[in-house]
């Protein structure tokens, strides 16, 4: 059975996966229409807008849609024309993790892929190779290809293909560039590989051959959550040591790179912090600890369950340290906090530590000040919120205050507390910082980023999340 050649691509959602992804296949493949589909509206206009303010921040992606959009690359809201159309649909669409029901807190709500794939079945009429994009549990896929087959016209076949992605938010547009693997799963037949084959073809126009891996559907689709699971397993292994080092008197970066010199280890992803965050992370591990205990497999899911258990304790723990250090009582004190993302370089705050140290501060009564330079003031509204659902939101901006800089949100306060990575917090004027804050000014450096030893010049009391002050 001879591969299809793609010559049109429709992406269904687009969000941090499915704009960026297919931006970048667009540029690559000027021969490939690529038409991404919403059915929110507001996101598509801010996608088309004139000035390109598009509704992802992600650095260099403005480049690639300014090159490609109306050449090969259109956006827009009329899904069913962009399904008809295709040879070949990506479903990369959200994925949250359940709120309510059976699995609530661990599984992941596959509302939107259902109906995403019902949308396809009832208005396809040419067979379609159907992509799973957004990150799903295993056998979803099996799911799919029942509710596709199901509800198929006369004539049509579906072919389905996992295709994870495995874009870190920050360098994203960079990962789709040079992929370290292009990961595509089909079932084992002779239909399946032919499916495979073509869009492996697509990702031939840039991608180098032997970094494109060909698996099995169900291999394809645990190996996204068994990549996320690890690499923030490494994250809570590093902030469990850093626990260690504050107690000792150790220095948690000198550690970790004594660790990450060892060839069967490595350095990446052994940097202690205030806790990961992110769309995938959390989810995914929760994912696989609900899928552990589907399977029967008790002591594997209370493994992975620990991770998540750790991140949430560095959390706390970071929260706790910044109220034993302020006399043991932060109430009626301001506190600054610089980033709300959950890490540098990206608006999303999914998951971010930051919501957590906020939350965790105003249950404490103290008065918070955040600045970030990318999220949305809306988007920090939402969070808060969320995080506190039982306190009229009325009530909690009576407590936190936006600003528009670092120095704004630091006057006035007695505390700055570090909660992103961005690259402007080493290079802001500390001093300037200090002369507006209360004394003793109080620095809590939750990412590891500044010069301690300067800023204890300064006049700051500083203190570096996994760094003891022992000798």
């Amino acid at each position: 059975m001879a591969p299809v050649t793609v010559k049109k691509i429709c992406c269904i959602g687009a969000g941090y996966v499915g704009g960026p992804t297919c931006a970048v296949i667009a540029l690559r493949c000027p021969h490939i229409q690529v038409t991404i589909v919403d059915l929110n509206q507001a996101r598509i206009d801010a996608w088309n807008s004139a000035d390109f303010a598009i509704p992802i921040y992600e650095p260099g992606l403005v480049d690639v849609v300014k090159q490609a959009r109306g050449h090969n690359l259109f956006f827009s809201t009329d899904v069913d024309r962009a399904i008809q159309e295709a040879d070949l649909i990506f479903v990369s669409v959200n994925t949250p993790t359940k709120k309510s029901g059976v699995g609530a807190g661990f599984a992941a709500d596959l509302n939107y892929v259902e109906s995403a794939t019902r949308r396809i079945a009832a208005v396809a009429t040419s067979s379609k190779i159907v992509v799973e994009k957004s990150t799903v549990p295993c056998r979803t896929a099996e799911s799919m290809r029942t509710i596709l087959e199901a509800n198929s016209k006369a004539g049509c076949r579906f072919d389905i293909l996992s295709n994870p992605e495995f874009l870190a938010e920050g360098t994203a547009i960079q990962d789709l560039f040079s992929p370290d693997r292009v990961l595509i799963g089909s079932l084992q037949t002779e239909e399946g590989k032919s499916a495979c084959q073509s869009l492996a073809a697509v990702y031939a126009n840039w991608v180098p051959k032997e970094r494109i891996l060909t698996v099995g559907l169900w291999s394809s689709e645990l190996s996204k959550l068994a990549a996320n699971a690890m690499l923030a397993q490494r994250i809570s292994s590093i902030n469990a040591l850093s626990a260690i080092c504050e107690a000792t008197g150790a220095n948690i970066d000198e550690v970790a790179h004594a660790v990450g010199r060892d060839s069967r280890v490595g350095p990446k992803f052994l940097r202690a912090s205030v806790g990961f965050g992110g769309s995938c992370f959390q989810k995914d591990i929760l994912n696989l600890v609900y899928l552990s205990e589907s399977l029967h497999l008790p002591e594997v899911a209370a493994y992975w369950r620990q991770v998540v258990t750790m991140n949430e304790y560095q959390k706390r723990r970071f929260s706790k340290t910044v109220v034993d250090t302020l006399f043991n009582t932060i109430t009626g004190k301001n506190i600054a906090v610089l980033g709300f993302a959950f890490k540098a370089d990206t608006g999303d705050t999914r998951e971010s530590p930051a919501i957590t140290l906020v939350r965790d501060f105003l249950q404490e009564r103290a008065r918070v000040t955040i600045y970030d330079p990318q999220v949305e003031a809306a988007q920090i509204w939402l969070d808060l919120s969320e995080a506190m659902p039982n306190v009229p939101l009325e009530q909690i901006q009576k407590q936190v205050t936006l600003a528009p800089t670092a120095l704004e949100a630091s006057k006035n306060s007695e505390a700055v507390v570090i909660a992103t990575e961005w690259n402007e917090f080493r290079e802001i004027d500390w001093t300037a910082i200090y002369n507006t804050m209360e004394k003793p000014a109080f620095v809590f450096d939750g990412r590891m980023i500044l010069n301690a030893d300067e800023l204890r010049k300064i006049g700051f009391k500083v203190t570096t999340i996994g760094r003891g002050e022992r000798l």
